[in-house]
């Protein structure tokens, strides 16, 4: 019998790690998020237990779903005041398990109901990322922040152009519009890229870790905080987004004191963060048109496009 989950082979992960020190004896694992995200697993010896994250299975191209991106953020991070799980090895050759992996520490959280109190309890984690000197731990190379919006706004565009099925009213209004307005950009900063309730472990009232650094570089602070007041508002944007949301300009302020970073652009990120999300849902809504995407969900996903580019229009 085979209790290899999904893009794991025990055994060979089983003799790997055992070589590494890490475990001893055989493996057993969980999946616990698959997807086209990637993928990741609890891995336990019977003393100790793990997570292990690799790449969606038959992932094509090399710089998506990076490793080892993911892995030197956290790595970085460990002895910072951002809350991450402690990362232990890294694992580069793709026939161990098929693909590049790492390993990491087993965080015990979830994703309770989101309440006031911890809502601006995870502004104060993003103000202290964005307080973090990139070169201060060895992160001074990892993007390139000039022209960093000027890129966001063209890449989102290129998706858009990429996923096009159906007229979208405004959408095309909203991309002009950021277009032609980008604001300057502060200092830059480690930005995590999908900041949110659902990316994040907490227990007690406490985020215990940020997860899910596969989108993280270096660019403008202020992408983060937008994209995290419009789940905020947007509650079906973010798995765990349920329960008494504070009002966005409250969370706003609280950053802004947290941070000293000026907010008076703060409009236009938020039309740019609209953008992003809308453009992800219609390329959704296109992939369930043509019957490629697979469980339950899908179908209210395209519904969510319109109004999400309306709130984009009131602030840009």
């Amino acid at each position: 019998m085979n209790d290899d989950p999904p893009g794991l082979d025990l055994t060979r992960l089983a003799e790997h790690l055992q070589r590494e020190g890490l475990t001893a004896g055989p493996l057993t694992a969980e999946l616990i998020v698959g997807g086209k995200s990637n993928l990741t697993y609890v891995v336990r010896d019977g003393t100790s237990t793990y997570v292990v994250r690799r790449p969606p299975l038959g992932h094509v191209l090399a710089t998506a779903h990076d490793m080892g991106r993911e892995y030197r953020v956290m790595s970085a991070l460990q002895d910072t005041g951002v809350p991450v799980p402690r990362t232990y090895h890294l694992c580069r050759d793709p026939e161990i398990v098929g693909a590049p992996f790492y390993v990491m520490e087993c965080v015990v959280g979830g994703q309770p109901p989101l309440t006031p109190a911890l809502a601006h309890g995870l502004v104060d984690v993003l103000a202290e990322l964005h307080s973090i000197a990139p070169e201060s731990v060895g992160l001074g190379d990892f993007g390139r922040p000039d022209g960093f919006l000027q890129r966001q706004v063209a890449r989102w565009k290129r998706q858009l152009d990429a996923s096009r099925s159906r007229e979208v009213p405004g959408i095309d209004d909203l991309y002009e519009r950021l277009a032609r307005d980008v604001p300057a950009s502060g200092r830059p900063a480690i930005v995590h890229g999908d900041f949110k309730l659902g990316n994040t472990l907490v227990a007690d009232g406490e985020v215990r870790a940020v997860l899910d650094w596969e989108m993280s570089t270096l660019g403008d602070p202020l992408t983060d905080l937008a994209l995290f007041l419009l789940y905020g508002e947007v509650s079906s944007l973010d798995r765990g987004s349920a329960g008494e949301v504070p009002p966005s300009s409250e969370l706003a302020a609280h950053y802004g004191e947290a941070s000293g970073r000026d907010l008076s652009r703060l409009g236009w990120y938020v039309g740019l963060a609209c953008f992003k999300l809308a453009v992800i849902a219609e390329g959704i809504h296109f992939r369930y048109t043509k019957g490629l995407t697979v469980g339950e969900g899908f179908a209210e996903v395209g519904d969510q496009v319109a109004p999400i580019v309306a709130r984009g229009l009131m602030e840009v």
